[in-house]
């Protein structure tokens, strides 16, 4: 009896082993294992948003180590923008495709991570400075295929003056004041130079005495200042409607930034009931609507 007994709880051990594949004899530990791998990892979980924080408070923090990172940041953007600038005078060296995908790589790692610390990502695509940087991007990518638009890489000095993140860094005492408005249109007529310099190669370069980037560089300055000596001008009617566009969006920009210079400066300070946005220094009402103003001093920013 005992030896019949044996046997048959032998056999139904050897049923119930085929009977649950991952269940050794009396033994879970296969299930076990098996619903631990299928779980998520919690430490994972917990790193992603530190390193969101971590990120978000050196882009947008006010520590020391956060401005120093920022600076860092400027600096190679301000490299970055004198590459740009240099790209024709550079396409034929050597070290040019190296120089160029390093930019890419950099510029790409930023991006990311601007978009991972930023808390609002949707609003932060819809940015114009956002999509000129990605623009940027595309441009070093693909330096040759698109080598005909890669003067506007420079427009990334405008995004880079017009940023938050330059003013909350290198311009935090002169934010809000009359240097704020000087760099900005300082920023926007060098940017326009240069982007017409690099229209002016592109499209008419060997022709009528344009040779080389210098060439170039030289008409641009020569019909926006209006002095236009003639030596060089150039051919066709889309030509003179280049000079014209050239001559008027100039001096607009040359007014804007002697208005920066020299108007009398104005105090940023949204008026609570008409919206009226700058007021003089010492006002006390709004010259608009006649609302009292209440404008902190500046050592109250």
């Amino acid at each position: 009896m005992a030896g019949r007994g044996g046997s048959l709880r032998g056999r139904e051990d050897r049923r119930l082993s085929f009977s649950l594949p991952f269940v050794g004899r009396g033994n879970y530990s296969g299930v076990m294992a098996t619903d631990a791998e299928s779980l998520p990892d919690p430490g994972r979980r917990r790193r992603a948003p530190r390193i969101r924080a971590r990120l978000h408070e050196l882009y947008f923090g006010h520590s020391a180590k956060s401005v120093r990172f920022r600076l860092t940041v400027i600096t190679i953007d301000l490299v970055m923008i004198a590459f740009f600038i240099a790209s024709p005078l550079l396409r034929d060296t050597p070290a040019f495709l190296f120089i160029d995908y390093t930019m890419a790589f950099i510029l790409a790692v930023d991006l990311t991570a601007r978009a991972y610390a930023s808390e609002r990502f949707g609003e932060w695509l819809k940015r114009p400075v956002t999509w000129i940087d990605l623009f940027v991007l595309v441009t070093l990518l693909f330096p040759f295929w698109l080598f005909n638009l890669a003067f506007l890489r420079v427009l990334r000095l405008w995004s880079l003056v017009h940023s938050e993140f330059f003013w909350r860094t290198i311009g935090r005492r002169y934010d809000e004041t009359r240097w704020e408005d000087v760099v900005r249109a300082s920023a926007t007529l060098i940017t326009f130079i240069f982007v017409v310099t690099g229209f002016v190669y592109t499209s008419f370069a060997r022709t009528d005495g344009i040779d080389g980037y210098i060439d170039a560089l030289y008409f641009t300055i020569a019909t926006l200042t209006t002095t236009g000596f003639g030596d060089i001008t150039l051919p066709g009617t889309w030509g003179r409607v280049i000079s014209i566009v050239t001559m008027l969006t100039g001096i607009t920009l040359f007014v804007r930034l002697a208005q920066a210079l020299f108007r009398p400066y104005k105090v940023r300070f949204p008026c609570p009931t008409c919206g009226l946005q700058r007021h003089d220094v010492d006002a006390v009402h709004c010259k608009a609507c006649g609302e009292l103003l209440n404008i902190p001093n500046d050592d109250e920013h």
